[in-house]
């Protein structure tokens, strides 16, 4: 395919021996499709394979990096994504944490869900001041494998618990202090830090890197895809959870004397 991506919300640029993965899908705020995810897995492979290419920037457009997935189940016109692929296949999370080449996320904005996930299995995150973040799988009924076995390495038990559990927004301060990203700098300096990111990285020795990224991706553990899986197939809190948010209202599961007390997600 060479380098289009195969979703027409995703666009890959070169610049030099750095490729840029851009989410620009700016009619759904850049809500992923799952050929927009599977594109995502493509332009790690691409700069793993193309000896022109030494690391992967990826980005969003406007003031939003990534809210995660399209929960309309809407695509677009040109996604190609092959049918037998299954959900754990399309997903992107793994595939950028054991890159060899080098991933920097460049987090522009509004940074959800699996968008959080790719800024956080980055080599580096670096945030703009203006991003926010949130875990908000649980609103949508969703028991995320991923998050439960990342979040606790990178932040301790009790803080994942209280951003998975309570679902709430917080900015880029917070989001580097609890350690959910590392750098955070001025928005008009962003591109220019994310390569900075890169070239620091690229500096150190590949064989030596690929060993240290290993032992350090062992801390996550195992990720428990099957009990995520067969919840996304067989309970009706996701179904339930995505209607809500479509029709704008609270999920039937909060109780009546506290459905008005926050506002629908």
């Amino acid at each position: 395919m060479g380098d289009e991506l195969g979703a027409a919300g995703l666009r890959f640029e070169r610049d030099g021996v750095i490729g840029w993965c851009v989410i620009d899908r700016p009619q759904a705020r850049n809500a992923l499709t799952p050929a927009m995810y599977f594109g995502i897995k493509r332009a790690v492979r691409l700069v793993n394979s193309d000896p022109e290419l030494a690391a992967l920037i990826i980005t969003g457009t406007d003031d939003v990096f990534a809210p995660g997935g399209d929960l309309g189940g809407r695509s677009e016109p040109g996604d190609s994504l092959p049918a037998e692929l299954s959900g754990q296949d399309i997903l992107p999370f793994l595939t950028i944490r054991d890159s060899r080449a080098p991933v920097v996320s460049a987090v522009n904005g509004i940074c959800q869900a699996g968008g959080l996930l790719i800024a956080m299995l980055s080599d580096i995150a670096v945030a703009s001041e203006r991003a926010t973040f949130r875990v908000p799988e649980l609103l949508r009924g969703i028991p995320d494998a991923t998050y439960a076995a990342v979040l606790p390495a990178h932040v301790g038990l009790a803080t994942a618990r209280d951003l998975l559990l309570s679902a709430r927004r917080f900015d880029a301060a917070e989001a580097q202090r609890l350690g959910v990203i590392s750098r955070v700098v001025p928005h008009e300096r962003l591109r220019a830090e994310a390569l900075a990111a890169v070239t620091e990285i690229l500096h150190t020795a590949p064989q030596a890197r690929a060993h240290v990224k290993r032992m350090l991706n062992e801390r996550y553990g195992d990720i428990d895809y099957q009990t995520m899986f067969l919840a996304l197939e067989t309970s009706p809190e996701p179904r339930e959870g995505m209607r809500a948010f479509m029709e704008k209202r609270p999920p039937e599961w909060i109780p009546a004397e506290l459905s008005t007390q926050r506002s629908a997600p």
